[in-house]
């Protein structure tokens, strides 16, 4: 895991800025304290840097940025390819001489052997830039689901990439303009949606896509990989209810080995939930020697069915785990606040919960830690698999008719009361078609609320530009049923916008990588398929409980669902004050609007009471 930044004056008599590559690069420090590197073309016009947190190979000779043998290729990775050790024995017996144990080096003989097309090969989490000086071209690489992030930003002859958005403000050369379409997209969804950041010059690299950057700038995104695949054209794949659930264990397991693959400590993140209880059993039964487990405890939960502490305690003893429990309070909320939104890398309702638990195993000396994160975009663990096919289903024959979605809007504006009132509302006008139900069941506002938020000005300019319902139907596959795209909309939209993102830049804030078995495309192409046609709204995710050895008790699998809860209400309530969008309590809506504040704050944004209502 580290802090990537690649810079490339692809026109003109431009040269590398090498002061605001070093700016970039350090920006990142907590991504990577373990050590620095850059490198810089002959000629001026690339140059590569890295921060470094050691991982595999953790001699020098696993530094970045890393060239092949007779430097022609060099590359920088914020990731890790887990199956390196069996590419790099093929590429041997091909003839490839390496210098290192690294997975960075494999990346680079493999480019060698099959061009762009080795990212089918890499199994892992990655984000990675890499100069070909035989073609004089860029590639801008991310992983399949994009675990990893990668931005990047186009002016004036110069693309620059970065693993942060707030490290390419922080190098000078880019402007801080909001942008306004996204905007309005953070108060739709409750983050800004891919590929738009916060800010007008710069964009993500899309989950499994890459870029091109070659005399003439940059390529459009290619896509080479999406949620979808696993589940097109398996339709008539039969297999027994005994064969799914067994290769289901066996793709779980082969996903939990690669995801163990470290040459330091790897823990677990450990709730009462059925995902972090399987990983931690399949974990348990790949391994002889014990591994740590991290539970988080908050004193308001003490003695309640909210605290995971019990069921996460005796999973932990059974398995012989080193448990590890960090009792967190409203003070140590108050205390470390100001690191949170130091942390967030773009606006975010979410990553509370991802910044204590990874702060939790930091304090005790772990670089590595698995999160069940995925198990439930994957086995259909959220009420979207629910609400969203009963919505198509009662509501799909009605005709689009706006004087009826109007009607209805005025009339349940008048009726309707609490938190869901604007969403019962807008049942008419979004609830009949699959990317309007979906959007309804995931947004955080309706679109008639956005003037608690925004100036005027700024409101119309933003719905000009960034309509969410295009951003739905990309992702839909009508040839697929409901519940299957239920679940491609969460793991491409919720998944990859908001815990992914999320869980990124509040891990590496206290320098530790988290892993995700459960967010993989190899696993995917296996079992994602046979997850959805063996779903059961009454058994919740029976199928991954089922995988666990022995399997999970019934108590764990008709536990109410709770994750990683936090009291943040009765928190936010003191934090927040009396800048509320909504009287009475701290609501979702009223935690954004301060969310987007303090980030345009920190971020030096200096219009943000031209566009924010205050």
């Amino acid at each position: 895991m580290c802090g990537i930044v690649a810079i490339f004056c692809h026109a003109g008599s431009h040269r590398v800025d090498r002061n605001e590559l070093r700016l970039i690069r350090d920006h990142m420090a907590r991504r990577g304290p373990d050590g620095m590197g850059e490198w810089f073309s002959p000629d001026g016009r690339v140059g590569l840097g890295q921060r470094r947190l050691s991982i595999i190979d953790l001699s020098e000779t696993g530094a970045q940025p890393m060239s092949n043998e007779d430097g022609s290729l060099w590359v920088v990775l914020n990731g890790e390819i887990y199956n390196y050790a069996e590419l790099r024995q093929e590429l041997i017996a091909k003839g490839h001489v390496f210098r290192s144990r690294s997975d960075t080096e494999v990346i680079l003989h493999l480019y060698e052997e099959e061009g762009i097309e080795a990212v089918h090969r890499m199994r892992g989490m990655f984000a990675f830039v890499l100069w070909d000086g035989r073609e004089n071209k860029m590639l801008a690489v991310r992983d399949p689901f994009g675990i990893k992030p990668l931005y990047y930003a186009v002016d004036q002859g110069v693309v620059r990439v970065a693993s942060q958005v707030k490290a390419l403000i922080a190098g000078g050369g880019i402007s801080r303009e909001i942008d306004l379409g996204s905007l309005v997209g953070f108060f739709l969804w409750g983050s800004v949606p891919e590929p738009r950041t916060i800010f007008q010059g710069i964009r993500a690299v899309p989950a499994g896509s890459y870029i091109v950057v070659a005399e003439g700038g940059p390529s459009a995104p290619v896509q080479y990989w999406h949620p979808r695949k696993s589940y097109l054209g398996r339709q008539n794949e039969q297999k027994t209810r005994e064969d799914i659930i067994e290769e289901t264990r066996q793709a779980l397991l082969d996903a939990v080995k690669y995801h163990m693959v470290a040459d330091v400590p790897v823990g677990l993140f450990l709730s009462s939930g059925v995902d972090s209880n399987v990983l931690a059993s399949m974990i348990a039964e790949t391994r002889d020697t014990p591994f740590d487990t991290i539970t988080l405890a908050f004193e308001e939960f003490e003695g309640t069915n909210l605290s995971e502490t019990a069921f996460a305690k005796e999973t932990a003893e059974r398995l012989g785990a080193r448990h590890h429990q960090r009792v967190f309070s409203e003070k140590d909320f108050c205390q470390s606040v100001d690191d949170f939104f130091a942390a967030m890398d773009q606006p975010s309702i979410d990553g509370l919960n991802s910044f204590f638990v990874s702060k939790a195993a930091a304090e005790i000396g772990l670089k590595v830690a698995i999160s069940g994160c995925g198990g439930d975009e994957l086995f259909g663990g959220y009420p979207s698999f629910v609400t969203v096919p009963a919505m198509n289903r009662y509501l799909g024959f009605l005709p689009k008719s706006e004087i009826l979605a109007s009607a209805y809007e005025r009339i349940g504006g008048k009726i309707f009361f609490g938190r869901r009132k604007e969403k019962f509302r807008g049942l008419f006008r979004f609830g009949p078609t699959l990317d309007g139900a979906y959007f309804l069941q995931r947004a955080l506002s309706m679109p008639w609320e956005l003037d608690l938020f925004l100036k005027k000005d700024a409101l119309n300019e933003g719905l000009r530009d960034y309509d969410p319902l295009p951003d739905v139907k990309f992702h839909v596959d009508r040839s697929l049923s409901t519940l299957e795209n239920v679940a491609i909309l969460d793991q491409a939209m919720y998944l990859r916008n908001q815990l992914l993102r999320d869980m990124d830049w509040a891990s590496m804030w206290h320098s530790l990588e988290i892993r995700v078995p459960l967010v993989e495309r190899f696993l995917y192409e296996k079992i994602a398929y046979f997850a959805m046609r063996s779903y059961d709204r009454r058994r919740y995710k029976w199928l991954l409980a089922q995988s666990a050895r022995p399997e999970l008790s019934g108590e764990f699998i008709r536990r109410k669902k709770t994750g990683f809860l936090i009291p943040v209400e009765k928190w936010m309530t003191r934090l927040v004050g009396e800048n509320l969008v909504e009287k009475k309590n701290v609501s979702r809506k009223n935690w954004a609007l301060f969310c987007m504040r303090v980030f345009m704050e920190n971020a030096g944004v200096k219009d943000a009471s031209r566009v924010l209502l205050t």
